[in-house]
């Protein structure tokens, strides 16, 4: 695998890291081919339980796309590179394990929308997310305009998008683009001890709650319960549900097989 992105497993964590720190991790066509063949891994895997991503250094998750790459690009070659990062960005939000980003610094327009594209975010005080597309004569191309509308609002989405200004830690935490606002020193063990009480549940049932969630958020209520129903009889045909239940009675820890 190149180095432009990095993927470690220990623990049952799948530790990714965008690893440019040079250009502030930004998002190259490179880094999105890596991030393809990272996330080849990552779902033939069966020892990873919950992906943390993360930005090499201290200064950026991701500051954004690859601008110097996008100046030259034709209505065509945009077309394809955002279709290519979209196709990347869904493939991220659609794993079966939960994700979490750890927003260890700038996380700026595909930056941004790259966090999006995870279950929960991480950051801390100096973390900094925006959308300075407009400035560039551009929009969000990521799918930051869907995503976080969906996540803070129509409205709230408006005003950064229109604005491009830039929201630090605490504001993000807020309106609820961080699920968390840590010390700085505490942004990776926070991801780690959340990532450990996720992986004390049982792993279908933990898959399956993510996949209702994403699928049900864009369907009719009714539909969206009656899918919930049928996910929930099929997991009383897991042996996780029974183990899960025989453990309560009989007041012990359950030992799930992801069976």
């Amino acid at each position: 695998m190149s180095k432009t992105v990095l993927l470690e497993v220990k623990n049952g964590f799948g530790y990714l890291t965008i690893n440019r720190p040079s250009a502030l991790n930004a998002l190259s066509s490179e880094v999105l081919k890596d991030l393809n063949l990272a996330l080849d891994q990552i779902e033939a895997s069966e020892d990873i339980r919950v992906v943390i991503v993360t930005g090499q250094g201290e200064k950026a998750f991701v500051a954004g796309a690859d601008i110097k790459e996008m100046d030259q690009m034709s209505p065509i070659q945009a077309h394809e590179y955002m279709t290519y990062a979209n196709d990347t960005f869904t493939r991220l939000s659609e794993l079966t394990q939960p994700t979490i980003s750890v927003l260890n610094g700038y996380a700026l327009g595909g930056g941004l929308e790259l966090a999006l594209s995870t279950d929960i975010r991480i950051g801390y005080d100096k973390t900094m997310v925006g959308f300075p597309e407009v400035g560039l004569g551009i929009i969000p191309g990521f799918a930051g305009t869907q995503r976080m509308s969906r996540l803070i609002g129509t409205s709230k989405t408006k005003e950064l998008i229109f604005t491009a200004r830039m929201v630090k830690g605490q504001e993000a935490y807020d309106l609820g683009i961080l699920n968390k606002l840590v010390a700085a020193e505490e942004l990776l063990p926070a991801a780690e001890e959340l990532a450990g009480a996720i992986m004390k549940n049982a792993p279908l049932a933990v898959e399956k709650a993510k996949h209702i969630i994403q699928v049900g958020s864009e369907l009719p209520l009714k539909n969206a319960i009656r899918l919930e129903t049928e996910a929930e009889a099929l997991l009383f045909s897991t042996e996780d549900k029974v183990e899960g239940m025989r453990a309560f009675v009989e007041k012990r820890k359950a030992v799930f097989q992801r069976k």
